[in-house]
């Protein structure tokens, strides 16, 4: 493999010499919760009584040459194909294409990395509980790579050396059955995993529930279903806690959501205030044993993985995560003023170095 560093001078601590300085939120005598200032009409959060503006890099992020904007990834699920099997079950069908992708991790700074589908993270596949899947696998890189699928599935589909490992110029195809029901992701298996990983061969498997495997939550589960009535309510996005070490050191230099540091800080993440939010929360970070999710001024139910239709944790404004762990978030701004409200890694490096963003309550 053959990776193209960035300067040696060029290290963590001394490219964003600082975070953003912001103050926290505070009560008003009525009990409602008080917003930072308003974006201005950049999208830009305002200065106000907080200034949310530190040191950071200069220049924007060439979205168009990346191949993938941040601000449409997290409002999108990829349902695949889908068709009806002989015995009357559906088959969901995808095609991935594993990339060797140059791409802009921060205005003016490079990482050579690799994506399926062009993008990173790649694609959400998102399907129903129960339904057959089969993911048509070609790899297009220079190295070998796979699809390993945090499900249920057998050996042979594994994604392993050995188990539908794929060749440069060849494809596999994986199929199995969806299930458990939850919030998952897929990832490439080869060897180094570390560097497999870390360039950007990940991204997000979701299970909905069939609501008619579960009539003691069958409301629960029916507003998890995509296309329902009772999902239609709900504002959901996919993050993907991710980080780049842009000169192979083993050592971050940048920490982001779904690839581009501050993305969400600079044009913040605009939601309804009547209506709920579910996030999709991976994290896929490498070299560092845990990123972690923190809201302000508001406080969510966890379900772990997302594999019950019950909260795993209830009431909570941070949630820890190693690598590969992952779960759904729920939570409502409805009782909140209009403004934005800042959530973060709560690791105050990771929060310095881009993972740092912004909600906007309209």
């Amino acid at each position: 493999m053959t990776d193209t560093p960035v300067p040696a001078d060029f290290n963590r601590r001394g490219f964003l010499r600082k975070a953003a300085a912001v103050g926290a939120m505070v009560p008003l005598g009525t009990g409602a919760a008080v917003a930072q200032t308003a974006p201005d009409h950049s999208g830009h959060a305002g200065h106000g009584s907080h200034d949310q503006f530190g040191n950071r890099v200069v220049g924007e992020v060439n979205h168009v040459a990346n191949g993938f904007d941040p601000h449409k990834l997290i409002w999108d699920f990829d349902v695949g194909t889908v068709s009806t099997m002989a015995d009357g079950r559906v088959l969901r069908e995808w095609v991935i294409t594993a990339v060797d992708h140059e791409f802009e991790v921060a205005p003016g700074v490079k990482f050579a990395g690799w994506s399926y589908n062009g993008r990173i993270p790649g694609p959400t596949l998102r399907c129903t509980e129960g339904e057959r899947l089969r993911i048509r696998f070609v790899n297009g890189s220079t190295h070998p790579h796979s699809m390993h699928f945090h499900g249920i599935h057998s050996a042979r589909m594994d994604g392993v050396p050995g188990a539908g490992m794929v060749e440069p110029g060849e494809e596999f195809t994986y199929e199995f059955d969806a299930k458990p029901f939850g919030c998952h992701l897929y990832h490439c298996h080869a060897i180094p995993l570390k560097r497999h990983i870390h360039k950007g061969l990940y991204g997000v498997f979701i299970v909905d529930p069939d609501p008619a495997k579960h009539p003691e939550a069958r409301d629960v589960a029916a507003s998890r279903l995509l296309g329902s009535p009772e999902n239609a309510r709900w504002q959901e996005m996919v993050m993907v806690m991710n980080a780049f070490d842009t000169n192979f050191d083993d050592e971050n230099e940048f920490y982001c959501v779904n690839s581009i540091p501050f993305a969400y800080f600079e044009k913040a993440i605009r939601v309804e205030k009547a209506r709920p939010i579910r996030i999709y929360l991976v994290n896929i970070t490498e070299f560092d044993p845990i990123n972690s999710f923190h809201i302000h001024a508001n406080f969510f139910e966890f379900f772990d993985h997302g594999t019950t239709l019950t909260p795993t944790s209830r009431t909570i404004d941070t949630v820890m995560m190693c690598q590969a762990q992952r779960g759904i978030i729920e939570m409502t701004f409805a009782e909140h003023e209009p403004g934005i409200y800042m959530f973060h890694a709560h690791q105050s490096e990771f929060a310095e170095l881009g993972w740092m963003s912004h909600f906007e309550v309209v």
